[in-house]
């Protein structure tokens, strides 16, 4: 199959590549990966497998299903997706419920569940029960940046496969320019000289939603092995830092603009 992000995956390919073609697919996946990952695109390339007309497992990316499923009219894959506030609610499982009790145009239902790692409680109660005992064939899929935000009982009723980063060269680099900024944070470099180190990347969403991740990991890891240290921040300000790097993230998936994301988050940590 032609997935997205096949560098450093190919372990993963290899395997869901063996699982479409042996017809060993399981009812419920959990797929995880760092935010800036298109998670849905690769879950739609496994779905074209699952889905493939000719029995094959393919992704040919020429048939009437892929098709479909590029222009988001496939009848048979079912989309859940998270309301304004971010989190899929109970409401949202319910109504993904009763459209696979129906019966699918073709052999099952697939089930894309967007970040699912910020479903309710409640709502992952209610999901509980149609992975315990799925309509048909149906198979679900669950995108998760952070696994441990979903229930036990959840992650064990599901295969998990984790989407490794976009490369190892993209990745250190990225983790470089985080480090560059929170050290010019550290002694109050100007607002327009932060912007000038990211001035190739302000523009790109996949790219900003990747530097926030490394910043937030940076910040993390400083946070851990403080233990005896003598640094320039105390533990409560290195967690207001993180919080206001995921409110970042959060406005991002938001739709609000990346560039103005980043511009904010400089200014409250800079500043």
């Amino acid at each position: 199959m032609r997935f997205e992000y096949s560098e450093n995956n190919e372990g993963l390919i290899r395997r869901l590549n063996e699982l479409v073609s042996s017809g060993g697919i399981s009812h419920a996946y959990i797929i995880e990966g760092d935010s800036w990952l298109d998670k849905t695109s690769f879950a739609e390339t496994f779905a074209k497998g699952i889905f493939c007309p000719k029995g094959l497992g393919e992704n040919c990316g020429d048939c009437g299903m892929c098709d479909k499923i590029d222009h988001g009219n496939c009848e048979d894959l079912v989309y859940v997706r998270p309301e304004a506030s971010g989190n899929v609610k109970d409401e949202n499982i319910e109504t993904m419920q009763e459209v696979i009790k129906t019966r699918p145009f073709g052999k099952r239902h697939v089930v894309i569940i967007e970040n699912a790692d910020h479903m309710t409680l409640r709502a992952q109660n209610r999901l509980l029960k149609t992975l315990e005992e799925p309509p048909g064939d149906t198979v679900i899929i669950l995108l998760s940046e952070n696994i441990e935000n979903l229930t036990p009982t959840v992650r064990s009723r599901c295969v998990r496969f984790h989407i490794n980063h976009l490369g190892s060269e993209k990745y250190d680099h990225m983790m470089q320019t985080a480090e560059d900024l929170i050290e010019m944070f550290g002694r109050k470099a100007g607002f327009f000289e932060v912007m000038l180190k990211i001035n190739d990347i302000i523009r790109d969403k996949e790219s900003i939603s990747a530097l926030l991740d490394c910043m937030e990991v940076t910040y993390r890891n400083m946070l851990v092995d403080q233990g005896g240290r003598v640094t320039a921040y105390s533990p409560e300000d290195l967690t207001e830092k993180i919080y206001l790097i995921e409110e970042a993230s959060t406005d991002i998936r938001m739709n609000v603009s990346p560039a103005s994301a980043i511009k904010n988050l400089i200014i409250k940590i800079g500043g």
